[in-house]
């Protein structure tokens, strides 16, 4: 029973450009008792292969591999495997996982060339639930170190009394958040983090670091650690959902709460959070929830700051004639809302789901308006905490 592969694959340094995957030469079948994978490439890349329990996933990291937005729900033609799905993971590096329906291990994995490139084969195996459990883990992994380093080589402005202000623009690469009409969440936010930014950097003395400035995948806890490393004063995370109906509408603000008692609230946690799972990340290694007499003596303080600023934001929002929500004061239960070392707030900036605030979010004018509501509230913030 293998845990995991990974192939370093130094005859790949010599590749100058991505490899791309071909669906015509990939597919995912049933077996007697197994799974069979196959996946064509233009090219020999590295790659890595895990699985990971609660739920179980078979996970793919490929180094320089190009999937040209396709889809890889169409190569799936096997029961065992209940979805599957590719996305950018993290700079240069492609992930893909697999659902699957019944504990499986990895029994084999290995590349072949011919003449129309590379094919992945792998085989896995039915197992029982035991056998799993005890194979499966992510192998090590420094590449979120490196992550770390990068948001923080960002890091502007910096002086020894900086005021650290850290944008967390919600999803990306293979975790898009919520979608409606062409337009994802992830990118959304992406763009209005920027906006914010910048008009931040105006501000004498402040500095801002974002958790990421691309389409990349970030985990919660990663964002936590780059939050810490960046040493901030003040944390935003920056959100936009989307519901099956439309008659939710307008701008929100959370704080952290251990039970907000309200089912919609625990709804939206797990939508914004099951993009760790979509992921592929390993749970039960990385979650960043810490508890403790400690902590919870630290939120004594954080606490009632983040809850002061939250309501600093609100009210700048209606200066601004930013369209709020019938409650735009809410709390939950979210990750990154945990940390006890700074104060952390969750903006809702709309619902994707609703016309009117959809079209107020990819209007810059409209967006403007926000992102206006938001500086202010910080230099609020900033001038009262001196």
């Amino acid at each position: 029973m293998i845990r995991w592969i990974v192939l370093v694959c130094l005859l790949a340094t010599t590749v100058t450009a991505q490899a791309k995957y071909d669906p015509d030469r990939s597919a995912i079948r049933d077996g007697w008792r197994s799974v069979q994978i196959e996946l064509g490439l233009s090219d020999i890349v590295p790659y890595r292969i895990f699985t990971l329990d609660d739920p179980r996933r078979l996970v793919l990291d490929f180094q320089g591999l190009d999937t040209g937005g396709i889809s890889a729900a169409p190569i799936n033609r096997a029961d065992a495997v209940t979805d599957v799905r590719f996305g950018p993971y993290r700079p240069g590096w492609t992930r893909m996982v697999l659902d699957l329906a019944a504990p499986l291990t990895l029994i084999e994995a290995g590349i072949t060339t011919d003449d129309r490139g590379a094919l992945l084969s792998v085989r896995l195996e039915r197992a029982s639930a035991a056998d799993f459990a005890a194979a499966a883990g992510a192998p090590p992994d420094p590449g979120w170190d490196a992550l770390t380093a990068q948001a923080l080589g960002g890091l502007d402005q910096r002086t020894d009394d900086a005021f650290v202000v850290v944008l967390d623009p919600g999803h990306g690469g293979i975790d898009p958040g919520a979608e409606r009409d062409g337009i994802t969440e992830a990118h959304l936010m992406l763009d209005f983090a920027e906006e914010i930014a910048a008009l931040l950097r105006t501000q004498d003395g402040v500095a801002v670091v974002l958790t990421r400035s691309d389409d990349t995948f970030v985990p919660l806890f990663a964002r936590m650690s780059i939050a810490r490393g960046a040493a901030a004063d003040l944390f935003i995370s920056l959100h936009a959902d989307a519901l099956e109906e439309d008659d939710a509408w307008g701008a929100s603000v959370y704080t952290l709460s251990e039970d907000s008692g309200d089912m919609a609230v625990a709804r939206l946690v797990e939508r914004h959070e099951r993009g760790d799972l979509l992921a592929g990340v390993d749970l039960s290694v990385t979650e960043d929830r810490v508890t403790g007499v400690l902590m919870d003596l630290a939120r004594r303080s954080t606490g009632p700051r983040a809850k002061a600023f939250a309501g600093s934001i609100i009210a700048e929002m209606a200066v601004q004639g930013v369209r709020l929500n019938s409650k735009p004061r809410r709390a939950g239960r979210f990750s990154v809302l945990l940390a006890a070392d700074f104060p952390s707030v969750l903006i809702e900036a709309g619902f994707l789901s609703n016309a009117q605030d959809r079209e107020n979010l990819v209007n810059p004018q409209s967006r403007g308006r926000l992102v206006a509501a938001i500086a202010a509230a910080v230099a609020q913030y900033r001038d009262e905490a001196r």
